[in-house]
């Protein structure tokens, strides 16, 4: 084969390298009347070709533009620059590097290509064998091994890397690190598994997805969210095997449902890998746009359908008071923003820890994450502000019944279990002890509440009382928290406003079966009670209503506490009624309010405004506690609020990928 060599940048002249002979040892007998035609340049000369025709603005070391002729094989063009960088870094001679870019640049003018991880083990052994030939080593090999099987356990070694490189191999890879997520959250919080997963997925993305169709993408990135929200979302469907009743109505529901799960899932899930899927993408600036869009996820969980925000990354940090305190002031948006791209930015650092602006980017990241924590010391020391003595006592009390005990379809046994349970909670709520105000979780009341009626379980205990019941007005049935005084008359209702679809109401008409189908309330709501001779002001929340970021407090106001009766029989000891309670912490923080949390059977507890259990009855546990709540404040997060600190992500996302590929270019 006739070679052509062009030497536009003169420093190669000092390399005495036999192109020819190094091409002729690359190709076949049947190609020795082809012609192929090598051009040695900078880095500067590169970078233009490699802009021009195909659009990535930076050098590299080798480009190669076939002909599809088998006389006229190609051009191929090769920069001293980066070759000489590569050879340092790797311990090599120039003239050796330069034999394999050759190598390299020769095959694929002969169709051969590395985007998939079949065809690039392919091209690996092809090339090391030509270049064996020539007397160089390995270039693809460990330093001291010359392949996988010289090393301990090399064999195995050699068939995982060839199993998990196929499609089956990936996918599976995807669900594993799509499950394990899950495993950072309640009650688990094995932080470091979300991160692995997560750090798992992105490296795969990055390395296997650039060349392939937006489908193609999508698919193999699919197995990830499915996995990530089964895993960590199942337990949802265990409401329909608390009462035998709707066991018979919705089991036919389960496989739908969990499949239903996985598919929206998948969907939801694709978005922030997708985003970082071209391979123009510049490395520094993958984890913003991987931070960002992942939190653009997050917000429109906030809205999609109905809503459902559950486990924001940022509850990894939960158990960790310093750091989770940094959603006071960037929110769980924010702190999922910090810890995504933390994640990011270090998978880009194994990747190729030589780029200069990898390192700046992980800086940026944990910059913005300690600014974060030094403010949650803030928020940490603001919530135990104005804890005098005489704050009011709060009892809250949790049956600690079974949905079956709770619940019947017989009219007779109904009315039984009803009265019943009023005797149960009403001894719960008369044990000794001082307090002012008795609160009682969601649907604790066990019969429908009118305009005009007395509440008894007040009137009982001669107590103001907070209990959960459903109130029907105007042909409307409520979910509701009464309020009442210590004679049994109800001085304010508050209706749920944001309902459960498909166990509140019918979100697609008939077409799946509802337990129920509740009106919504009119939304957030400051109530005023006086209790020990001061105004208490608390806002209400029912059940699942505070999972969601800036939903209870009217603006500008600071309540003395949220009141939040809820009913977790539903989900029993799964993981849900844990995380219910985090996302309760969540909350406290990111508005600096603490909350008094009534559950019927899950787990009741006062919740400081820094996030901190003061006290609480664990899961299924008939019983009472008394406590008092302080530390009130506003926080940054409340004050800027989530669209605006989604809006703030943005920009920063924006500008600092602008300013890096400004550098990065600038460098080059």
């Amino acid at each position: 084969m006739r070679v052509y060599v062009n030497i536009e940048d003169k420093r190669w002249k000092k390399y005495k390298i036999d192109f020819e002979k190094i091409a002729n040892a690359a190709v076949s007998s049947k190609y020795k009347d082809s012609e192929v035609s090598i051009t040695l340049v900078d880095d500067h000369e590169i970078q233009k070709i490699n802009k021009k025709y195909r659009k990535i603005n930076k050098p590299t070391n080798v480009l190669s533009f076939e002909l599809s002729d088998d006389l006229l094989l190609g051009d191929i063009f090769i920069s001293l620059d980066t070759v000489k960088k590569e050879a340092d870094a790797e311990g090599i001679s120039v003239a050796e590097h330069t034999a394999h870019m050759v190598v390299h640049g020769i095959l694929h003018l002969l169709g051969y290509d590395h985007i998939e991880d079949k065809d690039a083990e392919k091209m690996e052994h092809k090339e090391t064998a030509i270049l064996k030939k020539l007397g160089y080593k390995n270039p693809y090999a460990t330093k001291g091994c010359t392949s996988a099987e010289c090393c301990p356990g090399g064999k195995t070694i050699s068939w995982m890397r060839g199993f998990f490189g196929g499609a089956f191999g990936r996918t599976l890879l995807y669900m594993i690190f799509g499950a394990i997520s899950s495993l950072g959250f309640a009650p688990f919080y094995m932080w470091w598994w979300t991160v692995i997963g997560i750090w798992g997925a992105y490296l795969l993305s990055i390395k296997c997805l650039p060349g392939h169709s937006w489908l193609g993408k999508f698919l193999r990135i699919f197995p990830f969210g499915m996995a990530y929200a089964i895993a960590m979302f199942w337990w949802v469907l265990h409401s329909i095997y608390v009462v035998p009743e709707l066991t018979q109505q919705l089991a036919i529901w389960t496989i739908p449902g969990i499949l239903g799960i996985g598919l929206a899932g998948g969907i939801i899930f694709n978005w922030p890998f997708l985003a970082i899927s071209s391979k123009r993408a510049n490395p520094a600036c993958r984890p913003f746009l991987f931070a960002s869009v992942w939190a653009v996820v997050l917000w429109f969980r906030e809205w999609l359908l109905t809503g459902f925000p559950w486990n924001p990354i940022a509850n990894i940090a939960i158990e960790n008071i310093y750091v989770a305190n940094a959603m006071s002031l960037y929110g769980a948006l924010g702190l999922t923003f910090v810890i995504i791209g933390l994640i990011a930015s270090l998978s880009e650092i194994i990747k190729n820890r030589r780029i200069v602006m990898n390192w700046f980017s992980l800086l940026l990241f944990i910059v913005i994450g300690a600014i974060g924590v030094l403010y949650g010391f803030k928020n940490i020391n603001a919530s135990a502000q104005n804890c005098g003595d005489n704050a009011p006592v709060i009892r809250i009390v949790q049956p600690g019944q079974s949905a079956a005990q709770k619940a019947t379809h017989s009219r007779t046994a109904a009315i039984q279990h009803a009265n019943y349970n009023v005797g149960v909670m009403t001894a719960l709520a008369s044990a000794e002890g001082e307090h002012d105000l008795v609160v009682f979780p969601e649907t604790a009341y066990p019969f429908v509440m009118t305009p005009g009626d007395i509440m008894s379980v007040a009137r009982l205990l001669s107590k103001p009382t907070i209990i959960g019941s459903n109130f029907y007005r105007d042909g409307n049935l409520y979910n509701s928290l009464i309020v009442s005084d210590s004679e049994g008359t109800v001085s304010n209702v508050y209706n749920k406003s944001h309902l459960v679809p498909f166990g509140e109401y019918r979100p697609i008409g008939n077409l799946i079966p509802t337990p129920g189908q509740l009106t919504a309330g009119d939304g957030p709501e400051l109530i005023t009670l006086k209790i020990a001779d001061k105004d208490f002001v608390f806002t209400p929340a029912v059940c699942y209503e505070i999972i969601f970021s800036d939903s209870l407090i009217p603006g500008g106001k600071i309540p003395d506490a949220i009141i939040n009766i809820t009913n977790d029989n539903w989900f029993g000891r799964t993981p849900g009624t844990y995380q219910h309670l985090d996302m309760v912490r969540r909350y406290a923080i990111e508005s600096g309010v603490p909350v008094i949390r009534s559950n019927y059977s899950g787990i009741s507890a006062f919740v400081a405004p820094d996030g901190r259990i003061v006290a609480s009855i664990p899961i299924g546990r008939a019983g009472h506690a008394d406590g008092f709540v302080c530390g009130a404040h506003n926080t940054l997060y409340r004050t800027l609020g989530m669209n605006m600190w989604m809006v703030i992500i943005l920009i920063f996302s924006c500008l600092a990928t602008i300013w890096i590929s400004e550098v990065s270019r600038n460098r080059n």
